[in-house]
C-alpha cells in the first residue's frame, strides 16, 4: 500500500511538474513571438519614418526659394533624423542580408546628406547649387523608391507573419486554457480512483466486522492485497480464534451441565443400581430358581454394569481426574495396551482375523505424560478400530519422533469402513457417535486426555479407505513430572 501510495504521488507531482513547465514554456514562447511582433512592428514604423522624414526633407529643398521655404536648422534636423532612424534600423537587424541592403542605404542616404549639405553652404555659385541640387533630388527619388519597395515588401510579409504569430498565439491560449480547465477533473478523477482504492478494502473489512458481530464466525476475508491484506489475515485468524474460543466455551458450558448431570446421576442412580446388582446377584445364587431366571438374572447384572460403564465414561469427561505426570514409556504403554485390547470380544469372533501391525521407533524418548490416561486414550482409540473391521483387516500402530519439532507422534489405523466427510468434524464432540450402542463419549474423552497431558489428536478417514487419529505429545515437558 505504501508503494502504490508513492508511486501515485510520485505520479502526480511529474504530471503537475510537466504541465507547469509546458504551461512556463509556452508563456515564454507566447511573450518572445509577442515581443517579436512589436519589434517588427517597429521596424515597419521605423522605415516609414524614414521615408516621411526623407520626403520632408525633398519638401523642404523643394520650397527653399519660396517664401514658404522652412529655415536652414530644420532642414538639417530632417537630414539628422533620417541619420538616426537608419542608426536605429542597424540595432534592430542582424540579419547579413539585412544588414547589406542597410549599408547600401546608409552609403546612399551619407551621399545624399552630403548634396544636402553643399547646397544649404554654397551660397554665389548658382550653377553649383543646381547640380547639387539636381544629383540630391535624384538620389533622393532613388532611396525613396527604395525605401518605399523594403516598406511595401516588409508590410505584406509582416502582415502573414503577424497572422502566423497571433495564431500560434490563440493556439497556446487555448491549450492553456485547456490544461486549467481539464486539471481540476484529472485531480477530481485522482482522487476519486485513489480514494476507491483506499475505501473499497475497507468496506469490505467493515462488512467483515459486521458480519462477525452478527455471530457470523465463518465469514473470511479474501482478494485483499499488501497492508489490507496483512489485516484480513490477522482478521481471518481473529475470526478463526474466536470461533475456537466459541466452541471451547460451549464445550466448557456442555460438560459444565454434563458434570452437575453426572454428578446427579452419581448420587441418584449409582447406589440404588449397586443395590439392585447385590441383590440380583443374591438372588442368582439361591438354588430355588430355576436356571432360566439365573439366566434373566445374569443379563440384568450385565445391564446394570453398562449403566456403570455408562456413568463411569460420563464422569471421566465431565470431570476428569487430575493427570499425574511421570516419566513414561510410550512404545511400552502402547504394547500393553494392545495385549490387554486384544480380551475384548470386539478384538475376535470375525469371520477373518485382525492383523495388528506395529512399527515403534526404538528413537521415542520417555515423556511426562499420565500413563493411565494415555492407556485408556489408546484403548478406546484401539477399540474402535476393532469395531470398525467388522470383516477383519490390518490395525497398524506406528510412532515416531521428530526432533525439528521436539514431538512424539503416535498413529493408530485401521482399514475398516471409514468416516463420511460430513461427520469426521463431528467425532470428537460429546454424545456424537456412529454405532448403535454408543454412548458417543470415547472419542470425547480421549481428546480430553490427550489435551491435558499437552498434546493433540485428529483424524483422517474416507468412506471404505479406513481412518488415521494421529496423536502429538510434546518430548520436553520434565517440568510437569510429579512423580517417578
Amino acid at each position: 500500500m505504501k508503494k502504490i501510495i508513492i508511486i501515485s504521488l510520485s505520479f502526480c507531482a511529474a504530471i503537475f511538474l510537466i504541465g507547469g513547465v509546458y504551461i512556463i514554456s509556452n508563456v515564454q514562447q507566447t511573450t518572445s513571438k509577442q515581443n517579436y511582433l512589436i519589434m517588427l512592428h517597429q521596424i515597419e514604423i521605423l522605415r516609414e519614418h524614414l521615408l516621411i522624414n526623407m520626403r520632408k526633407t525633398q519638401a523642404d529643398l523643394d520650397l527653399r526659394r519660396t517664401p514658404y521655404a522652412r529655415d536652414t536648422d530644420t532642414i538639417i534636423s530632417n537630414v539628422l533624423s533620417i541619420d538616426d532612424i537608419l542608426t536605429q534600423c542597424f540595432n534592430c537587424h542582424h540579419k547579413p542580408e539585412v544588414e547589406k541592403r542597410l549599408s547600401a542605404l546608409k552609403s546612399d542616404i551619407e551621399v545624399y546628406k552630403s548634396h544636402v549639405s553643399r547646397i544649404l553652404t554654397i551660397r554665389d555659385n548658382n550653377a553649383r547649387v543646381k547640380d547639387e541640387e539636381k544629383k540630391a533630388f535624384q538620389l533622393a527619388d532613388d532611396l525613396m523608391n527604395r525605401v518605399s519597395t523594403m516598406v511595401h515588401f516588409t508590410t505584406g510579409k509582416l502582415e502573414k507573419r503577424t497572422e502566423s504569430i497571433l495564431e500560434d498565439i490563440k493556439a497556446t491560449k487555448d491549450t492553456v486554457y485547456a490544461l486549467i480547465i481539464l486539471t481540476p477533473f484529472f485531480v477530481a478523477s485522482m482522487i476519486f480512483l485513489f480514494t476507491r482504492y483506499l475505501t473499497q478494502p475497507i468496506k469490505t473489512l467493515l462488512y467483515a466486522t459486521r458480519k462477525l458481530k452478527s455471530g457470523d464466525l465463518d465469514h473470511r476475508i479474501k482478494g485483499l492485497k499488501d497492508e489490507f491484506g496483512e489485516v484480513a489475515t490477522s482478521f481471518n485468524e481473529m475470526a478463526a480464534s474466536l470461533k475456537e474460543q466459541m466452541e471451547n466455551m460451549q464445550r466448557a458450558e456442555q460438560m459444565a451441565v454434563i458434570g452437575e448431570l453426572a454428578a446427579g446421576l452419581a448420587h441418584e442412580i449409582k447406589n440404588p443400581l449397586s443395590g439392585i446388582k447385590i441383590t440380583l446377584e443374591l438372588l442368582s445364587e439361591e438354588t430355588s430358581i430355576s436356571e432360566n431366571d439365573k439366566e434373566i438374572g445374569v443379563q440384568a447384572i450385565q445391564k446394570i454394569k453398562q449403566i456403570e460403564l455408562l456413568l463411569k465414561s460420563l464422569l471421566d469427561f465431565a470431570k476428569p481426574p487430575k493427570p499425574q505426570f511421570i516419566l513414561t514409556d510410550i512404545n511400552r504403554e502402547l504394547e500393553r495396551t494392545v495385549q490387554f485390547a486384544g480380551k475384548y470380544p470386539s478384538s475376535s469372533g470375525k469371520k477373518n482375523p485382525i492383523i495388528i501391525d506395529m512399527d515403534l521407533s526404538d528413537e521415542i524418548p520417555q515423556l511426562s505424560v499420565d500413563p493411565m490416561q494415555l492407556q485408556q486414550s489408546f484403548l478406546n482409540l484401539i477399540l474402535n478400530a476393532f469395531d470398525a473391521m467388522t470383516d477383519g483387516g490390518t490395525l497398524g500402530i506406528k510412532t515416531k519422533f521428530e526432533p525439528e519439532h521436539d514431538t512424539v507422534m503416535i498413529e493408530i489405523q485401521d482399514t475398516g469402513k471409514g468416516i463420511e466427510n460430513d461427520k469426521i468434524n463431528d467425532i470428537f464432540k460429546p454424545f456424537f457417535t456412529t454405532k448403535a450402542q454408543g454412548t458417543g463419549l470415547g472419542l470425547a474423552v480421549t481428546k480430553r486426555f490427550i489435551e491435558q497431558n499437552g498434546g493433540k489428536i485428529y483424524a483422517e478417514s474416507a468412506p471404505g479407505q479406513g481412518t488415521a487419529f494421529k496423536i502429538s505429545l510434546p518430548a520436553n515437558d520434565s517440568a510437569k513430572v510429579t512423580a517417578q
